[in-house]
């Protein structure tokens, strides 16, 4: 029997250009946009692009939030939706899903906000890591991110390190679009589906 994976469905997604890099994987994936369709899945994906905000106070509304939190499968947030699973963040001041520690800050300094376009990954470890050479190359999208974190599964440099990808038990975070970022990306992908 095919696994099922559900694309999480709040209006602050990613969701085509997800849906379309599983597809070219061969993997089927579905829409979750209740906590009914979300416990129906095998594995979750939580995309995002957006302002934090708004984006909890739908998955808040929808009770998306605590379905995600319960969730018994492997969870990969991408990009925002990895940033709503820390405790809290100082885009909108909300608290997050608490999934992984630490606060989402913003980029300061000298530094061109949004950190966009292809940076290296490095200190790589774990599953979603396996056939991904250190130093690949992933493209990020982001004005926010995590520091340095104890549970830190790859790290990028943006003027100082920060983390590019997070895990807890089943959880897993990326910073980056794997969707958009070519073989390293779609190998990711590709480890997640396998998980």
């Amino acid at each position: 029997m095919k696994q099922q994976i559900k694309i999480v469905n709040y209006k602050a997604g990613n969701i085509a250009s997800v849906k379309n890099a599983l597809q070219r994987l061969g993997a089927e994936s579905g829409l979750a946009s209740t906590p009914e369709e979300l416990k129906k899945a095998d594995k979750l994906i939580f995309p995002g692009v957006g302002h934090a905000k708004p984006a909890m106070e739908i998955l808040r509304q929808q009770g998306m939030d605590e379905a995600i939190r319960e969730f018994r499968g492997p969870v990969l947030g991408i990009c925002l939706g990895m940033q709503l699973m820390t405790a809290s963040s100082e885009e909108g001041n909300i608290k997050g899903l608490g999934i992984f520690p630490g606060q989402i800050k913003r980029f300061t300094g000298n530094l061109k906000v949004p950190h966009m376009g292809w940076n290296s990954l490095y200190a790589l470890k774990g599953p979603l890591f396996k056939k991904v050479p250190e130093n690949s190359h992933a493209y990020f999208v982001h004005s926010y991110y995590l520091p340095q974190n104890d549970q830190a599964i790859a790290l990028c440099c943006y003027d100082e390190p920060f983390t590019a990808a997070i895990s807890y038990e089943q959880f897993f975070g990326l910073q980056f679009h794997p969707e958009k970022s070519g073989k390293p990306g779609m190998q990711i992908l590709q480890n997640f589906i396998d998980l």
